[in-house]
């Protein structure tokens, strides 16, 4: 919702024309309403249209008359919403507020990569805002139905979760691996590089690491520049995450070292992110892993010897249990390391037990694969 192009500023006048006709062209519509106007269309209380379009992420712009056909319709439905009973009025501002944050990062993404890729040649006495014109002309229907394809494609791997949930509760609140992986020394190191080099070893870094997590099978969170949220409902799905993109990001030069923290257990879900203390150990236990190496909890390593994946008590030494009782007083170097034919896939050495702000004393595992035989 942009305010009106004709208060202030100190652009070029023809630029902010060719500005408005390309809004007219995006939104289909031609500004025509003040946000009272457009509330009192849709029939929807001026108090409620605001706390929707707040939601929404767009800006209070006063009487200035900048709202379409398209916004009366957008806040007809949401309301519609509300008075059929299909959402309360609280979920009705959780969905404006989930659909705008989301999408005002797609848009941002896409003007800053396609947009400033495609004009950057520009020709002479064109303006970029001119050349823009017929790029987002050819490029928004075919942008349009790729949003809408991948959104019911993620819309059905959401649903199949939800409907193959046990519980009501856990829609909400469920058992989760949950893991970060953080490049080491990376607030230095970006000190050291170019704007232009910091955003290419970011882009990288996020596309390697989004691509194994979807690959295998995890999910994607969020991504915070140097590091990465992802959940996987299977910790053995989440550990071979973790060991891929140590892997993965070993190989490229450019790219500083990888720590990977995990954690298994209860975690809250809302509006597409996740929260709980599983969360923050996660969180804390990546902040204390080595380089180039993966630490998990204690529930995580449990997991991990209950489906088989690391060697039960007495399998090759000191199984699980044991190591559990022994690590309290003893280095991970005093226990002996595991056969590499045993046939389990992963290898687990108990480290010091350690105090972590803000969740007591926390005893790491160091996840590495087992050998294989020659």
């Amino acid at each position: 919702m942009a305010e009106d192009g004709n208060s202030g500023g100190t652009a070029d006048s023809h630029d902010q024309t060719v500005a408005l006709e390309l809004e007219r062209l995006i939104l289909d519509a031609p500004r025509r309403y003040t946000p009272y106007q457009a509330a009192r269309a849709a029939d929807v209380p001026m108090e409620l249209a605001t706390r929707f379009w707040r939601a929404m992420g767009f800006p209070d712009i006063g009487q200035s008359r900048a709202l379409t056909d398209g916004d009366v319709i957008a806040l007809r439905r949401l309301a519609g919403l509300v008075e059929s009973g299909l959402l309360s009025e609280s979920m009705a501002i959780q969905v404006a507020r989930s659909t705008g944050q989301t999408t005002a990062r797609l848009a941002g993404w896409q003007m800053d990569t396609f947009l400033e890729n495609l004009t950057q040649s520009v020709e002479p006495g064109l303006t970029r805002a001119e050349v823009a014109y017929p790029l987002v002309e050819l490029l928004l229907p075919e942008l349009e139905q790729f949003l809408v394809y991948v959104w019911r494609r993620q819309l059905a791997a959401v649903t199949g979760r939800v409907v193959q949930a046990a519980e009501d509760h856990e829609l909400t609140s469920g058992r989760l691996a949950v893991g970060f992986a953080d490049l080491v020394g990376f607030t230095r190191l970006s000190r050291r590089l170019e704007e232009e080099e910091l955003g290419e070893l970011v882009e990288t870094f996020e596309n390697t690491c989004s691509d194994l997590i979807a690959g295998q099978g995890g999910r994607v969170i969020k991504t915070l520049g140097d590091e990465i949220l992802y959940v996987s409902e299977d910790p053995v799905t989440a550990a071979e995450i973790a060991l891929g993109l140590i892997d993965a990001l070993a190989e490229d030069e450019t790219i500083p070292a990888l720590r990977v923290g995990m954690a298994f257990g209860t975690v809250t879900s809302r509006m597409g992110d996740v929260f709980g203390t599983t969360v923050n150990l996660a969180s804390r236990l990546t902040s204390i892993a080595p380089k180039d190496a993966v630490l998990i909890d204690g529930e995580f390593a449990a997991a991990l010897e209950h489906n088989g994946s690391v060697a039960p008590p007495d399998a090759d030494g000191p199984g699980l249990a044991e190591a559990l009782s022994a690590a309290a007083g003893m280095p991970a170097s005093g226990l002996p390391l595991p056969s590499p034919d045993s046939g389990h896939r992963f290898h687990l050495q108990p480290m010091w037990r350690r105090p972590v702000r803000g969740l007591g004393l926390v005893e790491p595992w160091l996840l590495s694969r087992r050998l294989k035989p020659e």
